[in-house]
């Protein structure tokens, strides 16, 4: 389980434990679920997931706190807490280029940011390591986004402050509450390293650690979690869906374009081209495998970056248990 602890500003952080376990919720919660700490609970009398594979992360709401008014600083400064090895979530869109740090965004996992007034919902679930954005606009309403403290498939579950309802990171929908079944739009973002990153995009900003918490971002408390490789807070049948060729906690780049998935293994691609033309159901993509920031992406024929997910392997299978799967150029 979570174990937590307290730190300024009364936030709880979860630090993993290698023996963990979730708690799912009982038929008696079937209309509400419990938020924690005298918050209003989650209202789930509108639902398109078992509710039962709901799970407790260990948290309560915003016990991982969503930044939500970000600071960003300039390359030359993030020189003084970012190595060029190191891993960050980065999007170019709207005619700016950012890059967050994972090690800010382990403690946070949820930025409500702006991209030159294009509102943007940048998410990230360690348990998963999937990096994801969406255009936090839905039918022209902007929608801020916090962290539930619960799990669907060992994956984040998000709710929105507007309405309260659950969203999962992984399909990018409303689950539970008044929006379930709505959908938000993807924004294409890449899991790289610091310097492969500023390589490519020498003007980009970086999310400051100067967050207003006082947290240790050099502190990676899911190492031990990656190192054991088995992931927690899964469903027996989820466990048994997929390929057993590749390890769980394998990571693969996952595309989804009309309504087929793909997962691209990194142990296949870094036995491939470093670019190569491939099929996803009827559409031709490129995929791109940069091998020293072990970085992967998605383009189309005209070079446009589709929407794709670096995540485990046993995230990818178990929301799309009939993903096909590349096994190599021919």
């Amino acid at each position: 389980m979570y174990r937590a602890t307290i730190i300024r500003q009364r936030i709880a952080v979860p630090l993993i434990c290698v023996l963990a376990s979730g708690l799912a919720f009982t038929q008696q919660q079937r209309l509400y679920l419990d938020a924690g700490r005298g918050r209003p609970p989650f209202d789930i009398t509108r639902h398109s997931i078992p509710i039962r594979q709901i799970y407790s992360g260990g948290p309560p709401r915003d016990g991982i706190p969503a930044l939500n008014n970000p600071r960003f600083v300039s390359p030359s400064d993030a020189r003084r807490f970012l190595d060029k090895s190191d891993r960050v979530l980065a999007i170019d869109y709207n005619g700016i280029a950012k890059a967050y740090p994972i090690n800010i965004l382990n403690w946070h996992e949820i930025v409500n940011d702006d991209f030159n007034g294009k509102r943007v919902l940048v998410t990230w679930c360690p348990l998963c390591l999937s990096g994801i954005a969406f255009d936090a606009q839905l039918r022209g309403r902007r929608l801020t986004f916090g962290v539930s403290g619960k799990l669907y498939k060992s994956n984040l579950l998000m709710y929105d402050r507007e309405t309260g309802s659950l969203w999962s990171q992984m399909l990018g929908k409303a689950v539970t509450g008044p929006l379930t079944g709505a959908s938000l739009r993807m924004v294409p973002v890449e899991d790289t390293t610091w310097g492969y990153w500023l390589t490519q995009h020498p003007n980009t900003l970086i999310l400051s650690p100067k967050t207003g918490y006082s947290i240790n971002y050099g502190l990676d408390r899911y190492a031990g979690y990656r190192d054991r490789g088995d992931p927690i807070f899964l469903d027996l049948q989820d466990r048994k869906t997929g390929n057993g060729r590749i390890r769980p906690m394998q990571r693969v780049l996952g595309v989804a374009i009309g309504g087929i998935q793909k997962a691209y293994p990194f142990s296949v691609l870094k036995k491939n081209p470093v670019r190569f033309s491939d099929q996803v159901g009827n559409h031709t993509v490129l995929i791109h495998f940069d091998r020293k920031s072990k970085t992967a992406w998605v383009t189309n024929a005209s070079g446009d970056v589709l929407p794709s997910t670096t995540v485990f392997w046993f995230a990818w299978r178990a929301f799309y248990p009939k993903t096909r799967v590349f096994a190599g150029s021919h």
